[in-house]
């Protein structure tokens, strides 16, 4: 069987601009579509429809086909999804001969999807001969059964009626019939179906029950913070354009700290004679204060030789090791010193050479405007700037991971 994923992606969003390409959590929105396709185990190939040379080449980088480039009249603010999934069937019939005898629409705008998301719709396609489509779904937030039309006279009428039922918008939710609502995670569609029944759905269409936790479509900027929360907390197995992502360990038996942009926003203030300033957060001391209280050991790692540094490092408590020009061997040293268990320790960091530490311990935490590169490869990032908050955003999040 030949299974492709498809996957559309126009360059002209407008209320998110360039949404398909901006970076959700470290990965460009686009990347997490893509990986759930080369992650899944049916999917024979990948191919990305886009009208934009940039989305295009970011789809190549993370794995993804884009052997045509979409008409514009198929890329417009109100255009459909059927001609983009037509355009692309007949360009690869008429150009390579390819047919394939499933399509997977996977939309970027929902991209937190479960690892098994792809495969199990798939092959609850393949299980059922009569069905032309399997579509994603979830339990409704808001039953229709009590939604109402608002008339042009000004009269209320029920959206639905029930057969048997005088006013199912009077009657208790657990007696009106189940609804749900489609998300946009999967749509596993026979390509027969799209040729020959003109439909990216068919007549028989066949549901894949998501995890309501799961349901995310970014169309704002209150969607896209809310995306980045759910992939920062860990506990959820989504699928990643990176490696899996660590959790925060329960047990914490070291945290260690970079100091500049992570206990600082990375300026410095210099006077005439040369003297040096940083800004700190106090939030952040509340934080550390709380950690100190429930027996956590902490450290501070830092290029800096400036006294700036273990100033602020005495005035919170902290032990600290500054002026290191490798602070991966510094940590080695200092986990060995301690004979600690690296999965019971925590980074937080924000730039390049805080990269070799990351493989170190057992989870990796970066402040939300860290180096792009950095980023990639962290575990957890964290919703608030260094300097402004973050040392206490990771204080909470490790307080509460412990109950």
């Amino acid at each position: 069987m030949q299974i492709l994923a498809l996957i559309p992606a126009r360059g002209g969003s407008k209320s998110i601009p360039r949404k398909n390409i901006r970076p959700l959590a470290g990965y460009p929105l686009i990347a997490y579509s893509i990986a759930a396709a080369l992650q899944s185990r049916l999917v024979s190939r990948t191919i990305v429809s886009t009208d934009d040379e940039e989305i295009a080449r970011n789809a190549q980088r993370y794995g993804a086909e884009t052997p045509f480039m979409r008409p514009l009249e198929y890329a417009l603010d109100n255009s459909s999804d059927f001609p983009v999934f037509t355009h692309a069937l007949s360009w690869l019939m008429e150009n390579e001969s390819y047919h394939p005898d499933v399509v997977v629409q996977l939309r970027p705008t929902s991209p937190i999807r479960p690892p098994d998301c792809v495969d199990q719709a798939v092959q609850i396609l393949l299980d059922h001969p009569e069905a032309d489509s399997v579509r994603g779904i979830i339990p409704s937030g808001q039953n229709p059964y009590k939604m109402w039309r608002v008339e042009e006279h000004g009269r209320m009428t029920p959206l639905l009626t029930l057969p048997g039922v005088a006013e199912p918008f009077n009657s208790p939710r657990q007696e009106l019939p189940l609804t749900y609502w489609q998300t946009g995670h999967i749509d596993a569609i026979r390509a027969s179906t799209i040729v020959q029944k003109h439909s990216l759905s068919g007549d028989v269409i066949l549901p894949l029950h998501l995890d309501p936790r799961y349901a995310i479509d970014i169309d704002t900027l209150r969607d896209w913070q809310r995306a980045e929360w759910i992939i920062s907390q860990g506990d959820l197995p989504i699928v990643l354009p990176g490696r899996n992502k660590r959790a925060l360990p329960k047990q914490v038996d070291l945290v260690v700290f970079d100091f500049d942009g992570v206990m600082t926003d990375d300026r410095v203030w210099v006077d005439q004679d040369g003297h040096e300033a940083v800004a700190a957060n106090r939030r952040d001391g509340m934080g550390i204060a709380a950690l100190h209280k429930a027996g956590i050991s902490m450290v501070v790692l830092s290029t800096e030789p400036n006294p700036v540094v273990s100033a602020r490092c005495l005035k919170l408590e902290l032990p600290v090791i500054q002026g290191l020009s490798d602070k991966s061997a510094a940590l080695r040293l200092l986990l060995q010193e301690r004979q600690l268990n690296p999965s019971h320790v925590i980074y937080l960091g924000n730039d390049i050479n805080d990269l070799p530490c990351f493989p170190l311990v057992g989870c990796a935490v970066v402040v939300a405007d860290a180096h792009p590169d950095v980023i990639l490869h962290a575990d957890i990032v964290l919703s608030h700037p260094g300097g402004h908050g973050a040392v206490r955003e990771l204080c909470d999040r490790i307080i509460h991971n412990q109950g």
